[in-house]
C-alpha cells in the first residue's frame, strides 16, 4: 500500500512540475497530436517544445523566456506544445523529430514539415528573433 501512494505521489508531483507554467506564458499544448491538430484547424506553425523538469535549460527557457515581453508578442502566432519526455506517452513524438538534448524544439508549418529546429537554451532575445525568421519562412510556404 505504500508502495502505491508513493507512485501516486511521484507521478503527481512530476505532473505538476511539467505544467506549472509561469504567468504570462503561451498556451501551451500537452502533446505534439494536439498541437497538430490545432494547427491544421487555425493555419498557425507549431512549435513543439521537448523538454523535462530536470533539466536546468530547459527550466530557465520555461521561466524566463517563454513568458518574456519580447517573445510574447509571438504567443497568438503559433501554435505552442510543451512535451516532457519523461512522459512514455510522448516517447514516438521524440523519436519522430530526433530529440538527442534537450531543451528541444521543433519549429514546424500547419502541415507539420519542419522549418527549424533548435537544440539547447537561448535568451529571449534570440528566441524572439529565431520565431520572427520562422514566421517568415511559414508565410512564404
Amino acid at each position: 500500500m505504500k508502495k502505491t501512494i508513493l507512485l501516486i505521489l511521484a507521478a503527481a508531483s512530476s505532473l505538476a512540475l511539467a505544467s506549472d507554467f509561469p504567468k504570462g506564458s503561451p498556451d501551451f499544448k500537452d502533446s505534439s497530436t494536439v498541437a497538430m491538430s490545432a494547427a491544421k484547424k487555425s493555419g498557425k506553425p507549431v512549435i513543439l517544445v521537448f523538454s523535462a523538469a530536470w533539466c536546468p535549460p530547459c527550466q530557465a527557457m520555461k521561466h524566463d523566456v517563454y513568458p518574456s515581453a519580447e517573445v510574447k508578442a509571438f504567443h497568438d502566432k503559433f501554435v505552442w506544445a510543451y512535451i516532457d519526455i519523461d512522459d512514455a506517452r510522448n516517447e514516438g513524438a521524440a523519436n519522430k523529430y530526433g530529440v538527442n538534448g534537450i531543451p528541444h524544439i521543433e519549429f514546424l508549418n500547419a502541415e507539420g514539415k519542419e522549418v527549424a529546429k533548435q537544440v539547447g537554451g537561448t535568451s529571449s532575445e534570440e528566441f524572439a528573433k529565431t520565431l520572427q525568421n520562422v514566421l517568415a519562412k511559414t508565410n512564404k510556404s
